[in-house]
């Protein structure tokens, strides 16, 4: 059915003809059998039931009226929200665009001065890396090659510990790493340097950046409590750390989640009703916790379903035979993602998502200039 076709019915004050119970319940759930999912695919391309004479093209009124965000957790660590009336690609795009596009700060330079410690400087470098560091990444500029290093670009560390006690262990962590807001210290060693040139260091700072705006009251902190390295008697780490900035697929260290997940919402259906020994059955075999018994008044029990979210779809409901998967449909709906955001600590979480959907936007932005 055509476009034209379609908006002639609606003026024509006919109502758009519906899909059969059975179809309807393919197109909008992936059933979940004992051996296998079933209708697992997405149908959006409009001809898909013609011969129905049922429009399936995606039309923007529809998706903004159906559209919608509910969040259910958030702290500053994570966030679980609901996502409701997108197509899987939309909330995959998120996903890859949260672990692969967001912008963070991370070490990339280290200048390691000294190190005596078991930790070779290789593995010293990378795990400084990893460490997330507390600061808005939108404040700062790329790094190119091409670029010197400055207040816009740069933010630099400094790490000075020594273990000075006999028979003791020092265990050195991200809480020792120092903030120079003026740069860096490390003078460049050359050849050609004589006693009247002005020593040089790694960073070309104009001003320091405590004094600007940005980061008046607010100074630039790594996590705490991470543990860098441990040292014995008479062992020592002195080095600089260079952060700047660079995005997940670049290197992992600059991903601004732990991790990011969606999963579709479960909906857990009893096609009949179970009483007495099948309900108590039914609810010891749910590891999730699923089902619940509810007192009937002439004294029976009878299983209801109390928590479907909390549904993993182990199918162990529906296992063993007796017929349990003709009392239990087990199925997850297509266009209902729960999505949980785990944030490394640059960023909350919330602003994480509003950034990704404003680099998705970007992106169809350019597609559709593109294509005009």
């Amino acid at each position: 059915m055509s476009d034209s076709d379609s908006e002639a019915m609606a003026d024509a004050g006919v109502e758009n003809p519906k899909l059969p119970p059975h179809l309807e319940l393919r197109r909008t759930r992936v059933l979940c059998k004992a051996d296998a999912p079933t209708s697992t695919d997405t149908v959006q391309y409009s001809g898909a039931y013609a011969s129905l004479g049922v429009d399936n093209s995606l039309r923007f009124d529809d998706f903004r009226n159906n559209f919608r965000v509910q969040v259910n957790r958030i702290s500053h660590e994570d966030m679980e929200f609901d996502m409701v009336g997108v197509d899987p690609s939309i909330a995959n795009a998120l996903r890859r665009i949260l672990l692969a596009e967001l912008p963070t700060m991370a070490i990339e330079k280290v200048l390691i001065a000294n190190n005596t410690s078991v930790v070779q400087d290789e593995v010293l470098a990378h795990r400084l890396g990893l460490i997330p560091i507390k600061v808005d990444p939108r404040l700062f500029d790329y790094l190119s090659e091409n670029d010197t290093s400055n207040e816009k670009n740069t933010i630099v560390f400094k790490l000075h510990v020594r273990c000075a006690e006999r028979g003791q262990r020092l265990t050195a962590t991200s809480n020792e790493l120092t903030w120079l807001p003026k740069g860096s210290e490390l003078l460049k060693t050359s050849e050609s340097l004589t006693s009247t040139s002005k020593p040089e260091t790694y960073t070309s700072f104009t001003c320091s950046q405590d004094s600007m705006p940005e980061f008046a009251g607010n100074p630039i902190s790594v996590y705490p409590d991470i543990i860098i390295a441990k040292l014995g008697f008479g062992q020592e780490i002195e080095l600089e750390a260079h952060a700047v900035k660079g995005v997940g697929k670049t290197h992992a260290k600059w991903s601004p989640v732990a991790t990011c997940w969606y999963r579709m919402l479960p909906e857990v259906v009893l096609t009949e009703e179970i009483e007495g020994k099948k309900a108590e059955l039914l609810k010891q075999k749910c590891p999730a916790n699923v089902f619940e018994i509810e007192d009937l008044a002439d004294g029976k029990k009878r299983a209801t379903v109390a928590r479907p979210r909390a549904c993993t779809l182990c199918r162990e409901c529906i296992r063993d035979g007796d017929d349990w998967e003709k009392r239990v449909s087990l199925r997850r709906v297509k266009d209902h993602f729960i999505f949980t955001i785990e944030s490394t600590g640059a960023l909350p979480p919330e602003v994480l998502f509003t950034e990704a959907v404003k680099i998705l936007e970007d992106k169809c932005e350019r597609v559709i200039s593109d294509l005009s």
